[in-house]
């Protein structure tokens, strides 16, 4: 795999902003790994509408959300509520979705699709790019129409986000980044309503 997965993020954009943000970045497929596809505010990025217009204009869609979304529907992966990245990458149908993502780029410039446009924010990154990155895919985040970063310059970004200094006495710079990556993993993570456990513990 020579080509680099991509990973970008909606935001607020009106489709034409999106459209064209691809189309400089060369995206030949998106992979939409939002648990829940649809939104209120911007319609225009509805499964079925957003699928419709990526293949107007030649750009391949498949849904991920089932396997790489951050909402899992396996009870085993929630901890007093909140979802454990770490446990969802343990999940067998996570790795499924791994192994799509990995065919899919032997046919297809690729780009995986979430709603926040940063990176340090979603777990298109946190969870699904770490977990490819592990695996030696090399992945490039889309900031604008003309700019994107290397996944190991958006690795120091958390670093310095986090306010975690690379002189660590007790941890060497593999171990610096493992703890980053969870620290960031419980600040986005998803967090399912007090009602919806409550539910399940009465199960």
């Amino acid at each position: 795999m020579n080509e680099p997965l991509y990973t970008v993020g909606h935001s607020n954009r009106t489709l034409e902003e999106f459209l064209s943000l691809l189309k400089v970045h060369e995206i030949q497929a998106i992979a939409d790994v939002r648990s829940q596809p649809y939104s209120k505010m911007y319609p225009q990025f509805d499964r079925e509408a957003l699928a419709a217009s990526l293949k107007a204009v030649g750009i391949a869609y498949v849904f991920l959300g089932r396997e790489l979304g951050a909402r899992s529907q396996d009870p085993s992966c929630y901890e007093d509520g909140k979802v454990q990245f770490d446990r969802l990458a343990r999940a067998a149908v996570f790795k499924e979705g791994l192994e799509r993502v990995h065919q899919g780029m032997k046919q297809f410039r690729v780009a995986l699709m979430c709603a926040e446009k940063e990176p340090l924010a979603c777990h298109r990154t946190i969870l699904v790019a770490r977990e490819l990155s592990l695996q030696g895919v090399s992945i490039r985040h889309i900031l604008s129409a003309t700019e994107s970063e290397d996944h190991a310059q958006t690795t120091e970004r958390l670093l310095r986000q986090l306010d975690m200094s690379e002189a660590n006495l007790f941890m060497d710079k593999t171990e610096l980044i493992d703890d980053a990556y969870r620290n960031q993993a419980q600040r986005i993570a998803y967090e399912r309503a007090e009602s919806a456990v409550a539910a399940e513990a009465l199960e």
